[in-house]
């Protein structure tokens, strides 16, 4: 048995600056009404796969912060600052549980490592993204983060549908590895609720936590064995949405199943999202896309690793992701001025939701 920093302890040793604090804020409730549609903008994750090197990360996160001022009339670009890495055997499984990237795991260091690094990656200003893998883990890291995601492998587990009720941002659940909708419009259901979940308290004790539930939980399509990324796919979320009596909000995942993990593919998917949303679709609130400073991948277990390449999927390189941008800018601008899109807004009821609880 190792023992762990406390969260207070760690948030002590790497706090996040009071203008960083209400920028997350500020982010959380900006996201949500992009969810919601009273913000026109797209929202677009992008960033690495997992972070392997911190420093090029934060290469990364200071391109990506250029971009979002010069897009920021159209997108709201949130940079994919994953640090767990969820396996369905086995694997490297991220930053936090393995910083030595040697196999051997070291969450005490990790948590530092990991906590530093999204303290620095605040910093730029960007939002960050998150996926929360290990329940156990989130009063570590949970503050800094602007949007979360719950994954394919772990949509169906109550932990994390109670975990995303306590969640202060919105929740994307993406669908089941299957390719099957049904679980994850369930999980947005039950995030919404309240619940009474076991967390760590900021002093390091088990403890009981009463949710308030969370009314920007909303799905994510990934694909499966088949895309569904294109209309059919989009439609037929749209319907399950509209049977279980949720609000018809997207984001779209242009890699995983949507790319068959073939980085050469998401600017297909993309192309095609872009088109879908330039013809006024509103139902399409975000897309995410892998993207670092290289592009492909390398071997985790390489003799010398690369900082700028990803050690888990394949990534679109930097110079490749900005044409990428600039194509959902201009699809995003003219999807508001659409007669499709400008109907929709008509008829939408108004909404209750706001910044996340």
């Amino acid at each position: 048995m190792h023992p762990l920093p406390t969260p207070a302890a760690l948030t002590a040793a790497h706090p996040l600056t009071p203008a960083a604090a209400d920028a997350v804020a500020d982010h959380r409730a900006t996201v949500a009404a992009v969810l919601d549609r009273r913000d026109p903008r797209l929202l677009v994750v992008v960033g690495p796969c997992s972070v392997h090197d911190p420093a090029a990360a934060l290469e990364y996160a200071g391109l990506l912060a250029d971009a979002a001022r010069r897009l920021a009339d159209d997108l709201v670009l949130v940079f994919r600052a994953y640090l767990e890495k969820p396996r369905t055997i086995t694997g490297w499984t991220g930053l936090i549980a393995c910083p030595g990237l040697d196999g051997k795991g070291d969450l005490a260091t990790g948590l530092r490592l990991g906590r530093s690094f999204l303290t620095d990656a605040a910093a730029t200003g960007l939002p960050l993204a998150y996926e929360f893998v290990d329940p156990a883990l989130a009063p570590y890291v949970a503050d800094t983060v602007s949007w979360a995601a719950v994954g394919a492998r772990t949509v169906a587990s109550q932990p994390h549908r109670h975990l995303a009720s306590w969640l202060p941002m919105p929740v994307g659940m993406k669908n089941c590895v299957s390719g099957r909708l049904d679980t994850a419009i369930a999980a947005v259901q039950a995030a919404a609720h309240p619940h009474t979940l076991p967390t760590v308290s900021p002093d390091g004790c088990l403890t009981a936590l009463d949710s308030t539930g969370n009314p920007d939980a909303h799905l994510v399509l990934r694909g499966g064995p088949t895309p569904n990324y294109d209309m059919t796919g989009v439609a037929q979320a749209r319907s399950a949405l509209a049977a279980a009596d949720l609000p018809h909000r997207l984001v779209v995942d242009a890699a995983h199943g949507n790319s068959g993990k073939d980085h050469d593919r998401q600017p297909h998917v993309i192309t095609d999202l872009a088109a879908q949303i330039a013809d006024g679709d509103d139902s399409l609130a975000g897309v995410m896309i892998e993207s670092y400073l290289s592009d492909g991948r390398q071997d985790p277990g390489a003799a010398t690793l690369r900082p700028d390449l990803s050690i888990t999927d394949p990534c679109l390189g930097w110079s490749r992701t900005v044409p990428l941008l600039d194509h959902l800018a201009l699809a995003s601008r003219r999807r508001r001025s659409s007669p499709r899109a400008v109907a929709d807004q008509a008829d939408r009821p108004a909404s209750t939701s706001g910044a996340a609880p």
